[in-house]
């Protein structure tokens, strides 16, 4: 910005593992949306490296960036841009149509527990059940990485637990690496890793030693 510069991370070195269950635990403004833009191909950093197994994706072009994310990453938001003329299952399917193999729409959204909703439009759906739409289409194309920025920030305690059980079964039954971010220390105990950030530096890797499933969490 002109002469000023923000360096939103810095000194960060990590490795994730296929099928971990990462929380990126910390603040507003301590860097978890850029780090998570930046595993998922969404923005690329100015120095360091970011390595996807042998595809460097520091210094890739937008069109290989592109590819990544269509055939490797999943993205939920915690606002669930759905197309509201669309119905659940045409969301889902939405998303299948570009993939290179892709899972049934009527799979995905069974999967996240909505196999009774598959015609239903947006509006005639709650927060969550929209949430889970949105997890559906993410996952429907089978990506290896799960992203998932404030999954839950939209929505009440127990409906956030709900998803956030739609999560941890899609982490368990397709091995999905699912990396959440979130503000809330509650949802941490679910988690095989947590990884707390703090002004764009990492302040405290963990493992727990026991994960609590999510219907036990609250906050």
């Amino acid at each position: 910005m002109g002469e000023l510069e923000v360096h939103a991370l810095r000194g960060i070195d990590l490795e994730l593992r296929a099928g971990e269950l990462i929380v990126l635990l910390g603040p507003s403004g301590s860097g978890k949306s850029t780090l998570l833009n930046i595993l998922g191909g969404l923005d690329t950093p100015t120095a360091g490296e970011v390595r996807y197994l042998e595809q460097m994706l520091s210094g890739a072009d937008e069109d290989e960036l592109t590819r990544f994310r269509r055939d490797h990453v999943g993205f939920v938001f915690q606002f669930y841009n759905l197309i509201p003329s669309l119905t659940a299952k045409e969301n889902v399917a939405a998303v299948t149509e570009i993939a290179v193999a892709p899972m049934r729409p009527e799979e995905a959204l069974a999967l996240v527990g909505l196999g009774e909703r598959l015609d239903h439009f947006p509006a005639q759906l709650s927060g969550g059940e929209q949430q889970r739409v949105a997890i559906a289409r993410a996952i429907a194309k089978n990506p290896a990485v799960l992203l998932c920025d404030e999954p839950t920030g939209a929505l009440d305690s127990a409906t956030g637990v709900i998803v956030l059980e739609a999560l941890e079964k899609v982490n368990r039954e397709l091995g999905t690496l699912t990396v959440l971010i979130t503000h809330n220390a509650g949802i941490a105990d679910m988690a095989d890793r947590v990884i707390r950030l703090s002004d764009g530096r990492i302040v405290e890797e963990r493992r727990n030693q026991t994960k609590r499933p999510a219907r036990e969490l609250s906050w």
